[in-house]
């Protein structure tokens, strides 16, 4: 291939980060996998959590999330993105002396996050390695490879990643811990009940706010509400920014209500006193029906924060099938009012579905 057609070079031939600012900011997701061969007796030490640095996984599971943060101070031409999640799990076949390391990625951004989740899997292999090298001088890093990328112009699957995830080894002789500190399988205590999922559910993500849509700065708020979306298991299907113009606000919440498959709508921004804030407003002029309850918590929860929190006059509702709820500009009280309403939100959503084992 000549240079005219590798897109990380120039005109003349020289190493070029890649101009990715045309594209779509949308959900990419990469998933990549290591391997470490080692003996059995070591391999044992590492399910037990015995290495003489101590738990090994624990600490490779916090290597790993750090060093997808870094890719782009670590791979030259690599873009530095904002992660909505970094993700690491690990089995270990103690009579093959096998650790294999799973990565998995997401990122709402213009290009995709292969490399975050490649270099992932290696520097937790390379921890598992130094944790362990006391033990044995001959643990091979054998395999770091990528198993899957969605999102952007193409999608990717390896061809056997999927036939190898269903033939992992079973049985007494190996154990499949996490990458949880003490190497057990993160599991709630007994009679805890388990967080409420938005799984299944489409989600729709919007910024109100002028000078983000002008693009002076980086939307913090809108990727604050793409982890909440996807920490609740919720299907991002779009994320816009745009002006505090109330009739535009109206145009796209009611596109989004119509558009299949969206049973959430998350704003964020101009819930406040300012003339430009009118994010209410345009909520209320599109609800069938309010929701008081949900604004008020998130209120009640911001009142723990700041002692301006009366102000926010931020609303949620139903329309149609669809919930609409409104969230402060602020990341940080998006992360607070959020957690708030988390564990009620999917019970809202079977209820508006008309699901009657919802009660």
């Amino acid at each position: 291939m000549d240079a005219e057609g590798l897109s990380h070079l120039d005109e003349h031939g020289r190493a070029n980060m890649v101009d990715v600012g045309g594209k779509d900011s949308t959900l990419r997701v990469a998933r990549a996998r290591a391997r470490v061969r080692m003996g059995s007796d070591t391999a044992r030490a590492v399910a037990a959590g015995d290495g003489p640095k101590g738990e090994v996984l624990g600490v490779a599971r916090l290597a790993g999330i750090q060093a997808a943060k870094q890719t782009s101070a670590l791979i030259p031409l690599a873009h530095n993105l904002p992660l909505t999640l970094v993700h690491l799990s690990a089995s270990v076949d103690v009579p093959a002396g096998l650790v294999e390391i799973q990565s998995e990625v997401r990122t709402m951004e213009r290009t995709g996050v292969e490399m975050e989740a490649l270099v992932a899997c290696s520097v937790a292999a390379l921890t598992v390695y130094d944790m362990v090298k006391g033990l044995e001088k001959g643990i091979v890093i054998e395999q770091v490879l990528l198993l899957e990328k969605h999102g952007g112009r193409s999608d990717y699957v390896l061809a056997d990643a999927h036939a190898e995830a269903n033939s992992a080894p079973a049985g007494p002789a190996s154990r499949s811990p996490s990458l949880e500190p003490g190497g057990a399988q993160a599991q709630p205590a007994p009679g805890t009940p388990q967080r409420p999922s938005l799984q299944g559910a489409g989600a729709t993500l919007i910024t109100i706010s002028t000078s983000k849509a002008a693009g002076e700065g980086e939307d913090l708020s809108g990727a604050k509400l793409v982890e909440l979306a996807l920490g609740l298991g919720a299907e991002v299907l779009a994320r816009e920014v745009i002006p505090d113009d109330r009739a535009l606000i109206e145009e796209r919440l009611c596109h989004w209500i119509a558009a299949e498959g969206c049973s959430l709508i998350l704003t964020s921004g101009g819930t406040g006193f300012s003339p430009s804030d009118v994010t209410p407003e345009a909520t209320r002029a599109v609800l069938e029906r309010e929701a008081p309850g949900i604004a008020e918590a998130m209120r009640s929860a911001s009142r723990e924060h700041t002692r301006h929190w009366m102000l926010s006059r931020g609303t949620a509702g139903v329309a149609g099938g669809t919930l609409i709820v409104n969230f402060p500009g602020s990341p940080a009280s998006i992360e607070q009012t959020g957690e708030a309403i988390a564990a009620s939100l999917p019970h809202a959503l079977r209820l508006i579905a008309g699901l009657r084992d919802a009660h």
